[in-house]
């Protein structure tokens, strides 16, 4: 086996950090949904916790679009491109056949390009979507002074609060296929392993790869 350097330390602190920000979020915010539940923290904790641990994944996703921007990874490895689309198709079948029957993964990850198409979808629409649309109703519902009496003048509270709500279910929901899709690696913990040391463990035989040689 080598190693191929993909994971850089600040994305990998980030990764950490941001993980532990969004369990918060999410116990918090379960916690303000259904008031019942006496294994949870207090409401009034809870909701302490939920503003404080909101502002961090906002400086989170500051930080993460910041540095991808600053470093060229956005467009390196998060762009999606014609020769992806083709891809796709292979990508999909891997993980819906294919790596039942242990065959390897057609998207081999490089320092040039670290992710697979479905992979640039997914966390493309999570960092950009997902969490932009968390971020920004999450700050509009913060009782913040700016902005709540144009909240009240238009009386969009509950429309806010459903947008967010849907958000953070559709992100609960990636979370969950995102931490299945970390034991599918050579071991159930080599993926963690490698968003820990930064390296990609893979086999020194070449695998047939779907994307084509020529550049865009």
């Amino acid at each position: 086996m080598k190693g191929v350097y993909l994971h850089p330390l600040p994305l990998r602190i980030w990764h950490w950090a941001n993980a532990l920000t969004v369990i918060i979020l999410i116990v918090t915010g379960s916690k303000l949904r259904m008031r019942g539940v006496a294994l949870l923290p207090p409401h009034s904790t809870a909701l302490l916790l939920h503003k404080y641990a909101g502002w961090a994944m906002t400086a989170s996703s500051v930080f993460w679009l910041g540095y991808n921007l600053i470093s060229g990874h956005l467009g390196r490895h998060y762009a999606f491109r014609r020769k992806d689309i083709r891809g796709i198709f292979a990508q999909t079948k891997f993980y819906l056949l294919t790596i039942f029957r242990r065959e390897e993964n057609p998207f081999r990850p490089s320092p040039e390009e670290k992710f697979n198409p479905l992979q640039k979808l997914a966390y493309g629409a999570v960092m950009c979507i997902f969490t932009a649309v968390l971020v920004l109703t999450g700050v509009l519902l913060g009782d913040i002074a700016l902005f709540r009496k144009y909240i009240l003048l238009l009386n969009i509270m509950r429309i806010l609060d459903a947008i967010h709500v849907v958000a953070a279910y559709l992100f609960a929901l990636y979370l969950i296929v995102h931490i299945y899709m970390s034991t599918l690696g050579s071991n159930v913990f080599s993926h963690i392993k490698e968003m820990i040391v930064g390296y990609v463990e893979e086999p020194e035989t070449q695998t047939t790869d779907f994307r084509p040689q020529t550049s865009d």
